[in-house]
């Protein structure tokens, strides 16, 4: 194969920007995340640069106090901490002002590497837990004229900051490899035309699946654990078809007021309120109004300087009223079961479900996911009903065996 290390991968990768483990605020994640041209995640870094002095032993110093990239964390991340500890009694901008440790998930999620290190070897990181590849790709310690100066360049902020130790990083994602392994799918053959079915890569004991009736407060922890495996919740209708999905990706793209709506929405007035794209004021005056019901007074400051009208939404005011307010679920419902169609593109951060079909080979399967650039593709029989799921780990797992077998 082409690629003879893991640098080979980062080429054109640009340099991460950063959080301080050590000062910044849920705030400052939040800040970072909404940045113009920002990721979908930042990296937090844990970089003590106290006890230095300017002495011959510096250099060793600064060894010894090298920066690390400790996790990272998303607007998702934020959410769940949100609806979690949100009630009556917590005011919202309390909570932002927690140290960025509260939501920065950690244990394995991110991993240093050698930019030297094999393709297998960080497929095998991978598929150990670690979601992204930390890796340096460029010194820029000649830019800073002197010890001292770097020093402080490295230290003149603790919030998006590219520079640790006068060294920059990027970070390599599962899609990544994927998206080389597809370039250099030809060297696989004939392994990629086989159908997932047949490779037995197709899961059904991790599925996480909900009615589009349930509250949305019930997915909080099934949303965190699919932010942690890379997945959605699969939501299904009475007869167990798929008919969306709820996606930490399609919520990384809303903000943080969708924690309020997630309290008091149920999952398919959730998919509603993500596929609108705004949402309405209609709809978040509803939110409002159901906060309060509940006594969730924590969460109003979310949603703004919106006022709270004493009379009930428009929505609720009568019977024929409640019918029409259900109809943008209902609608949702038909849209998708209808047409059996569902390929909302992932640009677009709607609530539909990226599917295929267990007959369908693996590098379709490859080319159909990085298409819509997510980690994972549902598998539906031909009436819809959910068949299970295929992710990326599971087709690094394909690949790792075939690059074991050549290696040996």
């Amino acid at each position: 194969m082409a690629v003879s290390s893991v640098w080979d991968l980062c080429l054109g990768k640009p340099p991460l920007t950063s959080l301080s483990a050590n000062s910044a605020t849920v705030a400052d994640a939040l800040s970072a995340l909404k940045a113009p041209g920002a990721e979908d995640f930042v990296s937090v870094w844990s970089c003590d640069h106290r006890g230095r002095s300017d002495g011959p032993e510096e250099e060793e110093e600064e060894e010894r106090c090298e920066c690390k990239c400790v996790g990272k964390v998303c607007v998702v991340d934020v959410i769940c901490y949100l609806c979690r500890c949100s009630n009556a009694d917590d005011a919202v901008d309390e909570l932002l002002r927690k140290p960025v440790s509260v939501v920065v998930r950690e244990a394995g999620v991110v991993s240093h590497v050698d930019p030297h290190s094999s393709l297998l070897e960080a497929i095998n990181l991978m598929l150990e837990g670690a979601q992204n590849l930390v890796v340096p790709i460029e010194s820029i310690e000649r830019n800073v004229s002197s010890t001292k100066s770097k020093k402080k360049f490295a230290q003149k902020s603790s919030i998006c900051t590219t520079n640790h130790n006068g060294r920059e990083f990027c970070w390599l994602t599962q899609e990544d490899i994927v998206r080389y392994l597809l370039s250099s799918i030809g060297f696989f053959s004939p392994t990629p035309a086989l159908s997932i079915e047949s490779l037995g890569i197709i899961k059904t004991d991790c599925v996480s699946a909900v009615r589009y009736d349930d509250p949305a407060s019930s997915t909080i922890n099934a949303i965190s654990n699919a932010l942690v495996k890379q997945t959605a919740i699969a939501v299904v209708d009475e007869e167990g078809k798929l008919i969306g999905e709820v996606s930490p990706l399609t919520l990384a793209s809303c903000d943080e007021r969708v924690a309020a709506a997630i309290a008091v929405l149920s999952v398919g007035d959730l998919m509603a309120y993500i596929d609108c794209g705004g949402p309405p004021e209609y709809i978040l005056q509803e939110v409002k109004v159901k906060l309060r019901e509940k006594g969730l007074d924590g969460m109003l400051a979310l949603l703004g300087e919106l006022p709270i009208s004493d009379s009930p939404p428009p929505s609720s005011a009568s019977e024929e009223d409640d019918e029409e307010s259900s109809s943008v679920l209902r609608s949702a419902t038909q849209k998708y079961g209808r047409s059996g169609s569902f390929s909302g593109r992932r640009m677009v951060r709607s609530a539909d479900a990226i599917v295929c079909h267990p007959g369908s080979s693996l590098v379709a399967v490859m080319m159909k996911t990085l298409a819509y650039r997510v980690n994972y593709i549902w598998v539906i029989e031909d009436d819809c009903s959910l068949a299970g799921i295929v992710t990326f780990s599971d087709i690094l797992k394909v690949f790792r065996e075939q690059l074991e077998a050549i290696t040996k």
